[in-house]
C-alpha cells in the first residue's frame, strides 16, 4: 500500500471511515494545537476529522512532498478566514502501511 497516495485520497474525500483504516491502534498525534502528544487511534481519529473540514477546504493544495523509506513530508497551504497558512504533515507508517505517526506543523 502506498501510505501516502492512500492518505491524498481519503483527505480529498474527507473519508473518516477509510481514515480510521489507514491508522494505527498506537499511532501518536502531534499537533502545535495541542501541545502534548495525543496517543491512539480514537482521539487522533478525532483530531484528523476536525483538520478535514478547518484545513482542507476549497484553498487547500498540497505544493512539496518529500519521502523516505517509511515516513513523508507533505507541504500544504491554505486560507481559513482571510489569513494564509503555510504547513506540513509529517507521517511515519509501520510495515503494513498504517500511520505510526502524524505531526502537524503550520505558520500563518
Amino acid at each position: 500500500m502506498d501510505t501516502i497516495a492512500r492518505w491524498r485520497e481519503i483527505a480529498k474525500a474527507h473519508d473518516v471511515a477509510a481514515l480510521a483504516g489507514l491508522l494505527a491502534e498506537d499511532v501518536v498525534f502531534r499537533s502545535p494545537v495541542v501541545h502534548t502528544p495525543q496517543r491512539g487511534h480514537a482521539i487522533t481519529l478525532k483530531y484528523l476529522t476536525a483538520a478535514f473540514h478547518v484545513l482542507n477546504n476549497e484553498s487547500f493544495a498540497y505544493i512539496g512532498e518529500w519521502r523516505a523509506e517509511r515516513s513523508a513530508v507533505l507541504e500544504f497551504n491554505t486560507t481559513i478566514d482571510g489569513v494564509e497558512l503555510d504547513g506540513v504533515y509529517i507521517i511515519a507508517w509501520g510495515a503494513d502501511g498504517r500511520t505510526v505517526e502524524f505531526k502537524v506543523m503550520v505558520r500563518p
